[in-house]
């Protein structure tokens, strides 16, 4: 059993996760807003595989994160769908096998190879050679914590966001002859951690969720939670930065660091922030989110709405409906 596993297992028995009492109303409403993105999500991630060989997080870690937690939720998610982006998603990461081992990794470096493991280990997809290349290549970039990958904000601008996702792969994938390099990791990102000041929604959103990988207390985690909600909005969502507006996706993405680390999802907090979200849903079922970041690939059309700003809205319509999903 992996470490993730065995500490929710321990909140639940120490009754961390409250129960629920959504109404029947807000249950209907928060149904319906999801069922109408999941379609949306789904057709744009399979119709962007067919497209480009290439993995993407936008369009393959997280639509693989919301079929997984719809299907748990009994929300009906098309047949293959979560295959054929594991299939997609392997091959990618097969082709690029020698450069893992080689230490120079692929595209996005430690954010893509965390998001690749990450969608794959919700999958269930085995561990094999690749995965092992993958792990290696993580384990031997950088010294201690992990640094941003790239600058292209929100999702690949952060230590925070690498760190998280270097310690999710190691954890999903890390081999028995890794483990102790792991641990070394591990004991380094929380010595960081001790002196890293978060400077936006997304620092505070990936500090929370890399905590239960480091075995701190439940105070520790209380504390990052709080630290969270004091950058909600009165208007009941987050925003990325100081400077802008809330939005889908860093509300979603903060709703769902919080549930996912035993905040309750009948608090009054998280009630305001899905009030947030199904105010500003789309007819189409999308959330818009408005891209800070220079393309780096030429632009295709996905079956997203939003046109230039379609990657970065699929990934917010993702996390947006994955909070909606933690409410019911």
């Amino acid at each position: 059993m992996r470490v993730i596993s065995q500490w929710v297992l321990l909140l639940f028995a120490a009754g961390a996760f409250a129960e629920e009492t959504t109404t029947g109303a807000n249950e209907a409403s928060t149904r319906q807003a999801i069922e109408r993105s999941l379609p949306l999500i789904t057709s744009s991630a399979l119709k962007t595989i067919d497209q480009k060989r290439c993995f993407t997080c936008h369009h393959e870690a997280l639509p693989s994160l919301v079929f997984a937690e719809a299907s748990d939720r009994g929300f009906t998610v098309e047949p293959g769908a979560m295959a054929a982006l594991n299939a997609h998603t392997a091959k990618f990461l097969k082709i690029g096998k020698s450069l893992y081992e080689e230490g120079r990794g692929q595209g996005g470096k430690v954010d893509l190879a965390g998001y690749a493991l990450w969608s794959l280990d919700i999958g269930n997809w085995p561990a094999d050679d690749v995965t092992t290349a993958v792990t290696g290549y993580i384990l031997g970039k950088d010294k201690g914590h992990w640094t941003r990958s790239n600058n292209r904000p929100p999702m690949e601008a952060s230590a925070f966001t690498t760190t998280y996702l270097a310690l999710y792969a190691l954890d999903a994938y890390g081999t028995d002859g890794q483990q102790q390099a792991i641990a070394n990791r591990q004991a380094a990102v929380k010595e960081w951690l001790e002196n890293a000041e978060p400077k936006d929604t997304e620092d505070r959103v990936f500090r929370l969720r890399m905590l239960p990988y480091l075995e701190v207390n439940r105070a520790q985690i209380d504390r990052a939670q709080r630290d969270l909600l004091a950058q909600q909005r009165p208007d009941g969502g987050w925003a990325q930065t100081a400077n802008l507006e809330s939005d889908a996706y860093a509300t979603g993405t903060a709703l769902t660091a919080l549930a996912e680390t035993g905040f309750a999802t009948n608090s009054e907090a998280y009630r305001q922030g899905l009030a947030f979200l199904l105010e500003t849903q789309q007819a189409d079922g999308s959330w818009r989110v408005k891209t800070r970041s220079r393309p780096i690939q030429d632009h295709f059309e996905s079956g997203f709405p939003h046109g230039k700003d379609q990657f970065i809205s699929c990934t917010a319509t993702c996390w947006a409906t994955l909070a909606l999903i933690h409410s019911l």
